[in-house]
């Protein structure tokens, strides 16, 4: 599946809510989410494998959806999924920012990012390499760690990515208790990572 040339006015929406952005740079800002159905990159301990299948949800054009969001004091749209790069989110972009919205995204990279993006956070997955080209336009870069050698594998893609752009090393959240020790470790040795924490489970908000 591709993205390019997909200019499109509606998308499959699993899920959409304002609550706190609870991980990395933007952790704590109000915030609307947007959560695309569709994904095929399919991590094994994806805590929203609902969004996996776009025909399982409605299809909701940009205009509703901006309209939502703007019922809203928050000014900040995440767009996240599932995968949301496998759409072009011209659209999507366009129109939030006419209605005065920053168009974030929280993708793994593995396609081509379509659209005016603010803020991308990338998150990248083994089951399927983020792009070069995507790489170099991330804002943060997420490691989810399942295990110590998670980080390891992560360091690959340092080079690739954008002088200034912010290293996170975030706990997979049903192993946090056993590699949160680690992460702490890893970043007093190497300080250009910074700790993210899923806050909103913590705090038990969506």
């Amino acid at each position: 599946m591709t993205n390019v040339g997909q200019n499109i006015a509606s998308y499959p929406v699993m899920e959409q809510f304002y609550t706190l952005q609870g991980e990395g740079f933007h952790s704590g800002k109000a915030a609307w989410f947007i959560r695309l159905g569709g994904c095929d990159v399919g991590c094994v301990w994806c805590d929203v494998k609902d969004s996996w299948d776009a025909a399982k949800h409605p299809v909701i054009h940009v205009s509703e959806l901006v309209d939502n969001a703007a019922q809203h004091s928050g000014r900040i749209a995440v767009i996240t999924g599932g995968e949301p790069a496998m759409y072009d989110l011209s659209g999507l972009c366009d129109a939030l920012h006419d209605a005065g919205f920053s168009a974030h995204i929280e993708t793994s990279g593995a396609y081509p990012l379509v659209g005016d993006l603010d803020w991308v956070t990338l998150s990248p997955k083994k089951f399927k390499a983020p792009l070069d080209e995507t790489l170099a336009k991330a804002d943060e870069f997420k490691v989810v760690v399942f295990h110590p050698s998670d980080i390891q594998w992560a360091q690959q893609y340092i080079s690739k990515l954008p002088p200034g752009c912010l290293l996170y090393l975030q706990p997979e959240w049903s192993k946090r208790d056993v590699i949160m020790p680690f992460i702490i470790d890893y970043i007093k040795q190497h300080p250009q990572w910074q700790l993210s924490l899923q806050t909103h489970k913590y705090i038990n908000i969506p």
